[in-house]
């Protein structure tokens, strides 16, 4: 359970420090946008409610497509194609610049856990 925790902080962290970053922010604004994009078609074109609607959008985008949902009027079969085509595109981009960014925060922790390591009690004169 506690590197449930650690990882989690980790995650957070790189969260964080990917929000810094102009491009990665707005790969994130367009993912948001994507699935909302999605969720307003679906609910329009297949008359889903809007959570089924966001949830679809989700599982979509994220190739796991549990098959409960599926669009049946041909307008959301030709967009969920370009849906598709278009979100994993997007999706891939935004876990390459979410792994660079944990990358980035593995590689200064062990920075920083090495400089900690050169600098033992006996080093230090008063």
């Amino acid at each position: 359970m506690i590197s449930f925790f650690l990882t989690l902080i980790r995650l957070i962290k790189a969260l964080v420090r990917g929000l810094r970053d102009p491009e990665f922010r707005a790969v994130v604004i367009l993912a948001m946008l994507l699935i909302l994009s999605g969720g307003l078609f679906y609910r329009w074109a297949e008359g889903w409610t809007f959570l089924d609607a966001i949830y679809f959008s989700v599982i979509t985008l994220s190739t796991v497509g549990y098959g409960d949902l599926y669009p049946v009027t041909p307008i959301g079969k030709v967009f969920t194609i370009m849906y598709i085509l278009v979100g994993i595109g997007v999706f891939v981009t935004l876990v390459t610049l979410m792994a660079k960014a944990l990358l980035i925060d593995t590689k200064i922790e062990r920075k920083a856990d090495s400089s900690d390591a050169d600098t033992s009690p006996d080093d230090k004169t008063g």
